[in-house]
Parts: structure tokens; C-alpha cells; sequence
């Protein structure tokens, strides 16, 4: 007798389960925090993450050239557990609450499918809220530097 497989095939993108090999994986505090730190910036509303002596000292990576996507991130690793504090800064005009419940499951989303473990818990923290600078009007005509002709049209 033939057997039939009572599923549909899927075409040749089907791939075995990887066999499981005997050794040991360490996945370390900082490539967690990496990949929650991206996924927390992934989402609108984030302007960006840390406090201000750390949003500091980014300003200052960045103008060099690098970059820390676990800036304002930490992440306590054990065996198969991860739990993330995060620290942000957000756009004025975002929902804070809502902002928070955001950062967290696009965290856990991430966390748990790149890396693996189980996240117990992601503590979000709004440091602060950036307010963008007013847009300065632009000049139509050429501008009066001394300021003399705008007086004299008043009197």
C-alpha cells in the first residue's frame, strides 16, 4: 500500500525540523537588549530611548559615526527567561500609555522569535517627552535688517 500524506504539499520551501545537536548556547545581556532596542524604536510614537545623560552621549556616537541600538535598554538573562527595562523619550502628541503597551509587545514579539527565550516581563519608562522646535515662518519678501521702515509705517 502507498502512503499518501494527508497534508497539501506546500511546494519545495518545506524544510525538515533542524535535528537537535549536543552543545550549549549563551546568549548574552547585550544582544537581547540589541534586539529590544530596535524593536522598541521600531514603534511610532518612540522619538528615542534613554535618558537624557545617555541621549547625551548618543548625540555624541552618532557625530563619530557609530551607533547603540541597546542605548537605554538592559536585559537580564537567564536559561530559557529574559526580563527588559526600557527607558524612552516620546514624541509629544503620543498616547503615553498606549505608547508603553506598544513598546512592550513589539518587544516580547521580538525577543521571543530572534532570540528564543521567554520574556517574563518588559518595564517601559517615559523619561521625558520631546517637543519639536516651532517652524520658524519663511520670509516672502527681502527682510528689513534694521527694523527702522516697520516702526515708521506704525506712526
Amino acid at each position: 500500500m502507498e502512503y499518501q500524506n494527508p497534508q497539501p504539499s506546500q511546494g519545495l520551501q518545506q524544510r525538515a525540523a533542524p535535528v537537535p545537536v549536543p552543545g550549549r548556547t549563551v546568549i548574552s545581556e547585550t544582544a537581547v537588549a540589541k534586539v529590544a532596542g530596535i524593536a522598541a524604536r521600531s514603534v511610532p510614537g518612540v522619538y528615542s530611548l534613554g535618558s537624557v545623560p545617555s541621549r547625551a552621549l548618543g548625540a555624541i556616537r552618532d557625530a563619530v559615526g557609530s551607533s547603540d541600538h541597546a542605548a537605554g535598554v538592559r536585559a537580564e538573562v537567564g536559561e530559557t527567561q529574559v526580563a527588559v527595562d526600557i527607558s524612552l523619550v516620546a514624541s509629544y502628541g503620543t498616547p503615553l500609555h498606549s505608547l508603553a503597551n506598544q513598546v512592550r509587545a513589539a518587544v516580547y514579539r521580538a525577543v521571543e522569535e530572534l532570540v528564543g527565550l521567554q520574556v517574563i516581563e518588559v518595564n517601559v519608562e517615559i523619561t521625558d517627552v520631546y517637543i519639536p522646535p516651532p517652524v520658524k515662518p519663511a520670509v516672502s519678501g527681502p527682510a528689513d535688517v534694521s527694523g527702522s521702515a516697520g516702526r515708521e509705517a506704525l506712526l
